[in-house]
């Protein structure tokens, strides 16, 4: 019998238990391995070579046949279990968030590359918060998935910014599930427009890297529902992904991916998710409790999981019925796979289109922090002298999963250049000739996750830096930082400034500003960092995220001016460390502290950490609390102004829907962009709230000098329901509700009340992931 639409349950009947096993288990994790002839190798590579054999040893084993199976597609992050006789083909799976991570070279055709476009990271996309963009780089992104032969995308990710030192913070988008959602909702739609699948990620509480794969989360039901499963909600609602990934971690006591809470009651029953559930590579524990969780793929897959299914089924742990209905999902997935339709894949999608988008959608995401009196653009210096390491060798990307194997990436210099600026050339060859010199002797990444070390800044003595201030029309600094899979960051060096990166702005600015010149620094981060001891000292500041392979090109389409910077913050930055409201419980507590164990370190050993802020994350946390941020969240600038006015509200009372209009108009000197906040604040009396919360979000046209448009907002009882724990309903209290149009969550423009006459009951659910010790929540 061969698959068709019209028969799953039929062919899923006739399957053996053992063949059940295997469809809903991987065919084992390929690490990347050698592309080039081992003898060209220096000790570094062959050391690099022998690190990830070793890796392969830690890690569980797949089935030795299919280890022999040759990948369809080299350096995809893995396969299905195939069953000719049923017409079942293997799908292909692979990363990542930020573009398709393969192999770019192989060993069967040397003379052909496949490489991938290297996308602006995830924040910087929200960072736009314009779904429409968002979803023509999901579609552009899709005919690369297709093009080269993948079924299924690992991604997009929307785990929270609980912290700021989370490790993949940059995959993700923002500290506000509103965003979050409704980003990934727009990626979604565009890729699987293109007849391939995704898999939106780490479903859930998933928000930090240290012990990852042993962490419990400890989360109320409350803080759950409305900040850590919010957006996903969205994102299943609205965009219908083929797959779900299960998180490493524990919530409450029990892995995502064994909690049949989570994956059935929540996501499948509550939620209506029709697709399918597979882990996250080597997630959980207990094959058989997956599968009644509702797991219905375990990856990558390993000879001991099939072994323990069939055990199961046939000493009665486990109901083959179980088995049937997470194979008809898988099934189902197959059935909608371009390899089960047959398609030819070209492996030579457009890239060069796909760069161009990339670099225009970088621009869209870059925020402006600050301008002090007009130093950007840069309109008539032209002599530049570019400072900082990262300005050379820039970063378009984090590591682990997240990268991108891609043909190039543009620095800012060849940016700068390419748009029509004069680089200091003295300062260019030293910088060049210092970078080469400490990259020779830095060890090569053991695995492709691991993060190298960076290249230490440098500073200048004020002899140098004087020469440099009067032969140049303005100073660029660009700073870097990197992270990734397997650890997070750390407070010292990394979100806080090294002594030479401060030492560097000041003398810098010192140097420039005793000739009349002025200083911008550029921010090549992925994630937070802190900027308020130094950010009055600069005359600009660009927050340009990674973004991407075109990266150079995007930031000097922003410095020229030729683009006007329309990207607002999606996430806080606060004043200090200190004033993060998880600071105190972030990576929480290792259960049974030790000496460190050598080997596969992101396996991690027994914690937990408790979410004592509860609801109270980033803005929320901020402005309920008083606690005043370096950048708020929502903020941004342009090079021109604009007004809002006219905020119309349709009634007074809510009984099903408000509608809710604005006017914006570019009031500045040049074309624009604007991105509009909803905020709305409700009554607090059955329970606590944040002073305000983000429930709607547009973006502008390009406004040109004088130009106005409407925006159109809707608020509906689901957009006001807070999730009460006692009755586990959402509920709309009855009130005066205020309606805050914003250009932040701290510049509040116009402002209209309505009320809501009696208490509404949005929906009524059950007890879910019921924490199982009491937790010290955060309360006004």
């Amino acid at each position: 019998m061969q698959l068709n639409k019209s028969n799953v349950k039929q062919v899923v009947h006739a399957l053996t238990v053992e063949q059940k096993a295997r469809l809903l288990t991987g065919m084992g994790m390929i690490l990347p391995g050698p592309t080039a002839n081992n003898d060209k190798k220096g000790a570094s590579d062959k050391k690099s070579d022998s690190a990830a054999a070793a890796l392969s040893l830690l890690l569980p084993q797949p089935d030795p046949e299919d280890k022999n199976i040759p990948e369809r597609v080299p350096g995809a992050a893995g396969r299905t279990h195939p069953i000719l006789t049923a017409g079942i083909p293997s799908l292909t799976v692979s990363d990542g968030p930020a573009g398709v991570r393969i192999q770019p070279k192989r060993n069967d055709n040397p003379s052909k590359t496949y490489y991938a476009t290297a996308w602006p990271v995830g924040t910087l996309l929200a960072s736009s918060w314009d779904t429409a963009l968002v979803k023509k780089v999901g579609a552009a992104f899709g005919t690369e998935v297709k093009e080269y032969g993948i079924d299924v995308l690992l991604g997009p990710a929307l785990n929270i910014h609980r912290n700021p030192l989370g490790g993949r913070n940059f995959e993700y988008y923002s500290e506000d599930p509103i965003v979050a959602g409704y980003i990934t909702a727009a990626e979604v739609e565009g890729i699987q427009s293109q007849g391939v699948g995704t898999s939106i990620k780490h479903f859930a509480a998933n928000n930090q890297e240290t012990n990852r794969n042993s962490v419990n989360t400890i989360v109320s039901e409350r803080a759950l529902r409305e900040i850590y499963l919010k957006g996903f909600e969205i994102a299943v609602k609205k965009s219908n992904p083929w797959t779900v990934m299960s998180s490493y971690n524990y919530i409450n006591g029990t892995y995502t991916s064994e909690s049949h809470d989570l994956l059935t009651n929540i996501l499948r029953k509550e939620w209506g998710f029709k697709g399918l559930v597979m882990t996250d590579w080597f997630g959980g524990k207990d094959p058989v409790a997956q599968m009644k969780a509702g797991n219905d793929l375990l990856m990558p897959g390993t000879a001991n999981q099939v072994k323990a299914i069939v055990e199961a089924v046939k000493n009665g742990t486990l109901d083959e019925k179980v088995l049937d209905e997470n194979a008809a999902r898988l099934l189902g997935l197959v059935l909608e796979s371009p390899t089960f339709k047959g398609y030819r894949f070209s492996n030579a999608p457009d890239l060069v289109k796909n760069a161009r988008l990339s670099r225009h959608a970088a621009t869209e995401g870059m925020i402006l922090l600050r301008n002090d009196q007009q130093a950007l653009p840069l309109k008539t210096a032209k002599n530049l002298a570019v400072y900082g390491t990262t300005s050379y060798d820039i970063i378009a990307g984090g590591t682990g999963s997240g990268d991108v194997n891609k043909a190039y990436t543009v620095s800012l210099i060849d940016g700068l250049s390419k748009a029509g600026y004069t680089l200091d050339n003295d300062l260019k060859n030293y910088y060049v000739q210092y970078i080469s010199d400490v990259k020779a002797k830095r060890p090569k990444p053991r695995f492709f996750f691991e993060l190298v070390p960076p290249v230490p800044e440098q500073a200048f003595d004020s002899e140098a830096l004087a020469k440099q201030a009067n032969s140049n029309d303005a100073a660029v600094i660009t700073l870097g930082r990197n992270a990734g899979e397997g650890a997070d960051r750390q407070v010292e060096n990394d979100f806080t400034l090294s002594a030479v990166e401060k030492q560097l702005i000041q003398s810098v600015t010192d140097a420039f500003h005793a000739k009349g010149k002025k200083v911008i620094v550029v921010l090549n981060i992925g994630g937070v960092v802190e900027v308020d001891s130094w950010k009055n000292i600069p005359d600009a500041i660009l927050l340009a995220w990674q973004p991407g392979m075109e990266a150079g090109n995007a930031i000097a389409d922003i410095l020229s001016g030729k683009v006007n910077p329309s990207g607002k913050l999606a996430t806080t930055f606060p004043v200090s460390y200190n004033d993060v409201p998880s600071a105190k419980n972030f990576p929480g507590r290792e259960l049974n502290p030790g000496p460190k164990k050598s080997g596969f370190s992101m396996m991690g050993v027994p914690a937990e950490v408790v979410y004592e802020e509860g609801i109270y994350v980033g803005y929320r946390y901020y402005n309920t609390f008083h606690v005043k941020p370096s950048y708020e969240f929502g903020y941004g600038l342009s090079y021109t102004k604009f007004k809002y006015s006219n905020l119309q509200l349709s009634s007074s009372v809510l009984n099903d829907k408000i509608k809710a209009s604005v006017t914006i108009t570019n009031t500045g000197k040049v074309a624009g962009k604007e991105v509009v906040q909803l905020y709305i604040s409700a009554p607090a009396i059955k329970t606590d709230k944040p002073s305000e919360e983000l429930k709607g979000f547009a973006k502008t046209r390009l406004l040109q000098p004088g130009e106005s448009q409407v925006i159109h907002f809707v608020i509906n009882a689901g957009s006001l329901a807070s999730f009460d724990t006692p009755t586990t309903s959402w509920i709309a209290e009855s009130g005066k509700y205020t309606v805050k149009i914003g250009a932040s969550s701290l510049d509040i423009r116009q402002s209209a009340n309505f009320n809501v006459p009696k208490e509404m009951i949005v929906e009524q659910l059950s007890h879910q992931l019921i924490p199982q010790v009491p937790i010290n929540e955060l309360k006004p």
